[in-house]
């Protein structure tokens, strides 16, 4: 791997090589055989897809990640956006190529599709207890291209212990800190503490860095929701400074990392004062101390949960753009007011809110007109139930149905490649193929 690079040029070069064939849903059985490079090369529209189908906007996804690299810099925060979120490479090298400090992602097979891709610096959000993933880390581990990953009890700190006995390998690691009703992280600040000694008295860890999840404990923007996650982040902050004065870091730079896509900003404003550059102490070297959010989601953003919870649209400011959408084509007009749409879960996301209607038209890719007063009420495997007032709305069988989706985490892992159009809402030629590794 060269080490040079952020993540391998040729390799993400390379996916247009790729030949086009019936295992990606998202391109016409015409397109078989052909490349991608060919198939972007031919001037491809919308028009000449299919339902159902999921798209995304290269303006949108342009303008998102220019957003949250200058804001990351103007903040002096580092930015290792979560892959798990597309696991696309392509997309990966856009927020790298944008000064990305790496790639965060969320378990061993996503790992390794990084570092096939040459991903050069790694962080594991989570904690090494699989034999198999800790030699594999450590065999996959040198100066130039490191991979952090998290610890939260002596427990975990012993699975590696024992499961790297028989050589010298050393692991950079950094302690989470969890709280009550949470996910991951050790329980309270005193115990965390503890798993951090462990690490310290470990032949085979090095303890560089607090690391933590808010996304876990609050799912609203309100008082509560952020003082929630206010408290949690003052946490994360104590525990920082005890290790500190404790000495038990293990590095001369320690990252402090929290923050998805729904609050970066408070994670900056609660942990932004403990960035340094160290110094020198009576008896030991400061570390140098630099705070970095892991946000994923918001290079694609959505029309729902996201839209409502981001920063960016809470602070009244110019907030993301959406830069994916759902296309479904009604396939049944039962009884009045109802309409089956082609789409289902296999397709769209729906665990953060049901798709919401936008848009209807004759054809894909042809003139469409707003879609006031529909929903989605109910999604199965294959299909979407459209509710409209058949008073006012004429639905047919084979109009088209452009939806607002929310949570781009589970959209993606619905399709290996996603077709990326200049502009949905104007010039809707094909500008590129995303290709995802799920």
């Amino acid at each position: 791997m060269n080490t040079s690079e952020a993540i391998s040029a040729s390799a993400v070069a390379a996916l247009a090589d790729s030949r086009l064939d019936w295992r990606h849903k998202a391109v016409p059985a015409t397109a078989t055989g052909t490349t991608h490079a060919e198939f972007v090369a031919a001037g491809h529209s919308l028009a000449d897809l299919q339902t159902p189908l999921l798209t995304l906007d290269a303006g949108a996804l342009q303008g998102n990640a220019d957003r949250l690299a200058t804001w990351c810099k103007d903040h002096g925060v580092l930015l290792a956006p979560h892959g798990k979120t597309t696991m696309a490479p392509q997309l990966w090298s856009e927020q790298l190529s944008r000064g990305a400090w790496g790639i965060t992602l969320a378990n061993f097979a996503q790992l390794r599709v990084a570092r096939e891709f040459g991903v050069r610096r790694l962080q594991l959000a989570n904690s090494l207890t699989d034999p198999h993933a800790i030699e594999w880390v450590a065999a996959n581990t040198t100066a130039g291209a490191p991979i952090l990953s998290w610890v939260d009890s002596p427990g975990t700190v012993e699975v590696i212990n024992s499961t790297l006995a028989d050589g010298d390998s050393v692991l950079d690691v950094l302690v989470e800190l969890g709280a009550k009703g949470g996910r991951t992280g050790a329980r309270s600040v005193d115990a965390a503490v503890e798993v951090a000694r462990a690490v310290a008295a470990s032949p085979h860890l090095r303890l560089v860095g607090v690391s933590g999840y808010e996304g876990s404990l609050a799912h609203t923007s309100d008082d509560a929701g952020l003082a929630a996650v206010r408290g949690y982040l003052a946490q994360m902050r104590l525990l920082h400074e005890e290790l500190l004065a404790s000495g038990l870091y293990g590095a001369d730079s320690v990252i402090l990392t929290a923050g998805g896509s729904a609050y970066f900003d408070e994670v900056v404003s609660v942990l932004s004062p403990c960035i340094s550059s160290g110094s020198e102490g009576a008896s030991q070297d400061v570390p140098r101390v630099e705070l970095m959010i892991r946000s994923g989601a918001y290079i694609i953003h959505d029309d729902g949960f996201y839209r409502g919870i981001s920063p960016f649209s809470r602070d009244g400011g110019d907030p993301f753009k959406a830069g994916m959408h759902g296309w479904a084509r009604v396939v049944s007009q039962p009884e009045p007011g109802l309409a089956i749409l082609d789409a289902g879960k296999r397709d769209l996301p729906v665990d953060e809110g049901l798709p919401r209607p936008q848009l209807i038209g004759p054809a894909l890719g042809g003139p469409m007109e707003p879609l006031a007063g529909a929903t989605i009420t109910a999604v199965n495997d294959q299909h979407c139930y459209l509710k409209f007032d058949a008073g006012t709305t004429t639905v047919r069988p084979g109009d088209v149905i452009r939806l607002g989706l929310s949570h781009p985490c589970t959209a993606f892992d619905k399709w290996t490649i996603v077709p990326v159009l200049a502009d949905t809402d104007g010039d809707q030629t094909v500008v590129d193929l995303i290709h995802t590794f799920f």
